[in-house]
């Protein structure tokens, strides 16, 4: 499989990081499968196309009270879907982790299910939509209580590594990406 330098750079430079990782989030499936499986499958299900946040922010924007935070995260997740989908992932084209044959990635993922994923690794876009989404919130709201929207976007960023469809690099860049849309 031929890599951009920039996919090379990523599978060589952090490799050791990506797979040590996975692997201590895989502890989760030996812990209990029947209840991190479903969960964490349900809490990528939640980032699909960006539709829950989407939604969500349309359904904020209908009332008052909530109208600057529903504008305020679409607003943070359409910025960060352009950086990501548009200019980093066409650049990079990181092919996902379970495609490398053999690969305790490619292993963890048969386990899991096979989830599917279309498009390039780096960076997740299901990560970049969370994270503008709760940098969004964190920014607009109180701040003693809205830093707890960060707990969505650590759930994502751990669904997408226990489900083998992102390295945890594809997870940091999108955390990256994912403030600046927020910040934006």
């Amino acid at each position: 499989m031929e890599l951009t330098p920039a996919a090379y750079w990523l599978n060589t430079a952090f490799a050791g990081l990506d797979e040590s990782v996975a692997v201590a989030v895989h502890k989760l499936y030996e812990i209990s499968p029947g209840f991190f499986t479903p969960f964490l499958t349900f809490v990528t299900l939640l980032g699909k196309g960006g539709i829950f946040l989407i939604l969500m922010s349309f359904a904020m924007m209908l009332f008052r009270p909530t109208r600057r935070y529903g504008t305020t995260i679409l607003l943070a997740i359409a910025v960060g879907a352009l950086i990501t989908n548009v200019i980093v992932k066409p650049i990079v084209a990181r092919p996902r982790p379970y495609t490398w044959d053999g690969s305790v990635f490619q292993q963890f993922w048969i386990q899991l299910g096979r989830h599917t994923e279309s498009d390039k690794s780096f960076p997740s876009g299901h990560m970049t939509a969370a994270m503008a989404a709760s940098t969004a919130v964190f920014l607009r709201g109180n701040r003693k209580i809205s830093w707890t929207a960060f707990f969505f976007a650590f759930l994502m960023g751990v669904s997408r590594i226990y489900l083998s469809v992102h390295y945890t690099t594809d997870v940091l860049g999108a955390v990256f990406t994912g403030v600046i849309g927020g910040v934006l």
